[in-house]
């Protein structure tokens, strides 16, 4: 099968904006950065990367007569924020399990941000103490129990819709999208820099840029403070997208690249280089990020460019996949 062939429910305006940060750039002194935007990629709840993913997994909830989406995240999950705008959008009526995966000491971050939006929405939230992982979760299970017992049916999301048979197909399609931009505004972009969690963001563009054949890296920096179960389901979720898809050939181990460093300790807690990069980003160009992903990942391509590991002679396309609504729970760092 090829992508196309996979049916797709629209969620998103269209193709993401893809712009330049020239200040930010001119900063660095090194490679010209762009930014293309999933944080402003659809009318539903301020969008976002997973948006983009749950394009291919509704023909198939819709087709197996599902009443409920049913999905996991941590408090401040992106998400589950995105499942229960799809599921309002939709008529259906969303289950979420938010664990407390970020032992963060803000009074109201279970009141703010995220969750908030997702309790307007009209989903039925469960708060659940439970430590941060990226694979099935004993709470998400008795959740999906629940509604078949009540007499409901259910729709399994994984965290972050990745741990799931089409998880990669939105981004597989996002590597297709850049191809058509980069011939509208005549330009390559030999890098690409995106945060890794539960996987199948990264997973995807690799997949979907392995069929282009043009000489691109595709830089995951690692933001779970778990390298080694991250790199390994990019890596599954990669292969079986790629396979799912029709590449026709096994991914080379050069293809899949996850890095460590600016991570921290825990998932979720942002570290001195997290709130550099935001301040750095939001003062020079105006773009917000956020201190669980897009703070983590922006501080590792800021590095990348100033060491020269990204050369001087790169156009870098770094993926806002979104999550600003976060902030509202860490405002204690920002009080100056």
């Amino acid at each position: 099968m090829n992508l196309s062939d996979f049916p797709r429910y629209p969620l998103t305006f269209g193709p993401s904006p893809v712009h330049p940060l020239k200040r930010l750039s001119g900063h660095l002194g090194g490679a010209a950065i762009w930014a293309k935007r999933e944080d402003c990629n659809s009318g539903l709840a301020f969008g976002g990367n997973k948006t983009r993913k749950l394009e291919y997994l509704v023909p198939e909830a819709l087709a197996q007569g599902a009443t409920h989406l049913v999905t996991i995240g941590g408090v401040q999950s992106n998400h589950t924020r995105q499942v229960a705008a799809v599921a309002a959008h939709l008529g259906l009526k969303a289950r979420l399990v938010q664990e407390s995966w970020v032992d963060w000491p803000d009074s109201v971050n279970d009141r703010v941000g995220n969750i908030l939006l997702s309790r307007i929405m009209g989903a039925q939230v469960e708060l659940v103490d439970a430590d941060f992982g990226i694979g099935f979760k004993e709470s998400w299970e008795n959740a999906l129990e629940d509604i078949r017992t009540a007499g409901g049916t259910p729709y399994a999301i994984p965290a972050g819709a990745s741990d799931h048979r089409l998880g990669g197909l939105g981004f597989a399609n996002w590597a297709d999208e850049v191809r058509q931009q980069e011939s509208e505004l005549g330009i390559f972009f030999d890098t690409i820099v995106v945060c890794s969690v539960t996987g199948s963001t990264h997973a995807g563009m690799i997949a979907g840029f392995a069929g282009q054949d043009r000489p691109r890296r595709v830089i995951g920096i690692d933001a779970s403070a778990k390298l080694e179960q991250t790199r390994a389901q990019v890596e599954q979720i990669a292969r079986s997208t790629a396979a799912l898809i029709g590449l026709g050939r096994e991914l080379r181990d050069d293809e899949i690249t996850v890095l460590e460093g600016w991570a921290g300790e825990y998932y979720g807690i942002p570290v001195r280089s997290t709130l550099d990069a935001i301040r750095l980003t939001g003062s020079l160009e105006g773009v917000i990020l956020d201190p669980v992903y897009e703070g983590k990942s922006m501080a590792g391509l800021i590095d990348l460019v100033r060491s020269g590991d990204i050369p001087r002679t790169s156009n870098v396309l770094y993926a806002h996949l979104g999550g600003q609504l976060a902030l509202n729970a860490y405002s204690a760092l920002f009080k100056s």
